[in-house]
């Protein structure tokens, strides 16, 4: 496991507090910034899986 992939599923964690906290108080601004954050964690633990996929055949 690598960095991106631990920061991208916390990303993905805060970014779902976040929409959910919105959603108790109504907030769309707040909803929209963390399903942003959400889809941003993705990204960027994908981006920390295709880096072990190519590490991993470095070894081989």
């Amino acid at each position: 496991m690598n960095s991106d992939q631990i920061k991208g599923a916390a990303k993905k964690v805060v970014g779902k507090v976040q929409q959910e906290g919105g959603k108790l108080v109504g907030s769309k601004e707040q909803q929209v910034k963390g399903a942003a954050k959400q889809v941003e964690g993705s990204m960027q633990e994908a981006l920390g899986n295709i880096k072990e996929v190519f590490k991993n055949d470095r070894k081989h």
